[in-house]
């Protein structure tokens, strides 16, 4: 009788704890793939738990998000999608355009949200930002670049010549810079294109710069601004700005830009997950979301050991 009262009372034990268990993981899984580590993607990913934890869904209570970084490789970003789909999350988030494209290979019918693609249409992974018709919706990064390449007149009155550095895989990164010589070809400055395909040849493709540009630009690159801290130390030593695709790659080195924040970005995204998970939305007839406002960003420490004087207007845009 004893060891029949023991044993029942183990099951009861048992029973309690896989109870809590399933408790703790109730409510809707997210399954979150993130091409790499750095501020402005590592920003979106905390501002989409953030803004998720606002609308009541809190990781571990009544949700459960499943978060994997690729580490900046696209045969990671394929490992990784293929898990989430086969783990039946109830969404899936992708955090750039690479890890975007990896998951859209494996699903058609998991919801799949998007941030920090500047422009899903030409990547590919809707039919049109203003009306999917797929699996797939979200947020844009897409930036002003418009004005980002203009400051650089602003700045430097005298520049003739810029180069734009990008990774030659990085499909948002042609787009962007597609556009910036558009506006450089407006104000009159020569270009030149410095791609990298891999981190290694940041460091040797920013010297091959020194002596022939008078400023560099660098759109929201991935391999970029992960390796801002090698692009700055030829780049500031050598009196060449860097001019960023956001504020992230500024604080790690660069010169200026005028940046979204990508925090509110990631929260953005998560209030489209809320009507998905919640309200029943379609990703297919979810426009892509954009952010409004952007801010001016300089880093002044850089400015003074390179010399460069912000004019008084674009300094009161800092106030």
């Amino acid at each position: 009788m004893k060891k029949t009262f023991a044993f029942l009372t183990v099951l009861l034990s048992l029973g309690l704890i896989l109870s809590g268990c399933a408790e703790k993981t109730k409510g809707p899984k997210i399954g979150v793939v993130q091409l790499v580590e750095h501020a402005a993607l590592d920003a979106a990913y905390q501002g989409f738990v953030d803004g998720l934890k606002e609308a009541g869904y809190e990781d571990g209570k009544n949700l459960t998000i499943d978060y994997q970084n690729a580490q900046g490789e696209q045969a990671n970003c394929v490992t990784i999608a293929q898990k989430l789909v086969n783990d039946q999350n109830d969404l899936i988030l992708a955090i750039a355009t690479p890890a975007a494209q990896a998951v859209v290979n494996f699903t058609d019918t998991i919801p799949v949200l998007v941030t920090a693609v500047t422009d899903p249409a030409s990547a590919k992974l809707v039919n049109s930002n203003d009306l999917p018709g797929t699996n797939v919706s979200g947020t844009s990064d897409l930036n002003p670049v418009d004005a980002q390449v203009r400051l650089i007149k602003r700045i430097l009155p005298d520049a003739k010549k810029i180069a734009f550095l990008f990774c030659s895989s990085e499909e948002n990164s042609y787009f962007q810079v597609g556009l910036a010589k558009k506006t450089a070809d407006e104000i009159g400055l020569e270009y030149v294109d410095a791609t990298v395909s891999s981190s290694n040849e940041i460091q040797s493709v920013v010297e091959s710069l020194v002596g022939k540009v008078d400023a560099i630009y660098a759109p929201t690159d991935n391999m970029i601004a992960a390796g801002m801290a090698t692009v700055s130390m030829v780049s500031t030593p050598a009196g060449i700005p860097v001019f960023c695709g956001e504020a992230g790659m500024v604080d790690n080195g660069g010169f200026a830009t005028y940046g979204l924040n990508y925090y509110e970005l990631g929260k953005q995204t998560a209030a489209m997950a809320v009507d998905i998970l919640e309200n029943g939305k379609n990703p297919a007839e979810m426009p892509i979301q954009y952010l409004e406002k952007c801010d001016l960003a300089i880093n002044m420490e850089a400015a003074e050991e390179m010399g460069i004087e912000i004019p008084a207007d674009v300094l009161a845009e800092l106030q």
